[in-house]
């Protein structure tokens, strides 16, 4: 097996081990699975699927660029990877489930992901690319590559998760999970991460203040409000650093796994962490 057909084997068993049962792939399931057939036919069939879908949205990204996605290796040499996103709309993809998933956000959250990008390319005009990213420019990459939209209406619950304080986030604030706050996943690399889920797996919450009403929308008007309103917040924010994020260990979300029923799944002090505490 030489080592471009062992690269397409590789990446044809990922596509193939999706299961779009689990609830963090809800959100992304319908036109996940479409793209998944796709994927299992070739890298030229996904850029297809994935093109047409651009056509009919006709999204923007940061620079106002209509949304499109090309082969990694079409990425002109020398050109870096935010900049060529930025005045050409075009976003470099690999056939792997990273960047398969890096397109489905952009499809969930058209408005963040331009306001990430824009960000970004905002940062590399300013400072150049460097030897690293800076602080700011790190708060971004977690963002879009670990980041969960924590939509809350209630204080309490907000508090909970910003200090630490688990057994009132997950146990004794169990029923406030779908009526009072409720968790949308938007980093790649973590619903990547989700394919084969473990315990220890933590997203970077970004918390969003929504109104009591939001819970009683459908999701689509859900997700159109944390769009909007995220995608302002993250264009008005100043300098941002790691600190604007809550660890949040999603397997202990309620409902999304089945043993954190159990009261003691989160007695484990090496996953549910006592952690800083934070205003």
């Amino acid at each position: 097996m030489n080592g471009v057909t062992g690269q397409a084997v590789r990446a044809a068993a990922g596509f193939a081990d999706l299961d779009w049962s689990a609830p963090w792939f809800s959100q992304v399931a319908p036109r996940g699975a479409r793209w998944q057939q796709a994927a299992l036919q070739s890298p030229s069939a996904l850029l297809a699927a994935m093109n047409a879908d651009a056509r009919r949205c006709a999204h923007t990204t940061g620079r106002g660029a209509r949304l499109s996605f090309i082969a990694q290796h079409e990425l002109p040499p020398g050109t870096t990877y935010e900049a060529h996103i930025a005045a050409t709309g075009c976003v470099p993809t690999r056939h792997n489930l990273h960047d398969f998933f890096n397109a489905l956000s952009w499809f969930q959250f058209p408005r963040i992901k331009a306001a990430l990008s824009a960000r970004g390319t905002a940062a590399i005009d300013a400072l150049g690319v460097g030897p690293t990213r800076g602080s700011m420019r790190d708060a971004l990459t977690v963002f879009d590559e670990n980041a969960v939209l924590f939509a809350c209406s209630d204080r309490a619950i907000a508090s909970a998760l910003r200090t630490f304080d688990w057994p009132a986030l997950f146990i004794a604030g169990r029923s406030a999970w779908g009526t009072h706050c409720e968790v949308r996943c938007f980093g790649h690399a973590l619903l990547e991460k989700l394919v084969t889920p473990y315990k220890a797996c933590t997203a970077h919450a970004w918390i969003v203040d929504v109104p009591p009403a939001y819970f009683s929308w459908n999701v689509v008007a859900r997700d159109t409000w944390l769009d909007d309103a995220v995608s302002r917040a993250l264009l008005a924010t100043g300098t941002m650093t790691g600190r604007v994020f809550a660890p949040l260990p999603v397997l202990g979300i309620p409902g999304w796994w089945p043993p954190n029923e159990a009261p003691s799944f989160y007695d484990d002090r090496s996953v549910f962490r006592a952690g800083r505490r934070v205003r």
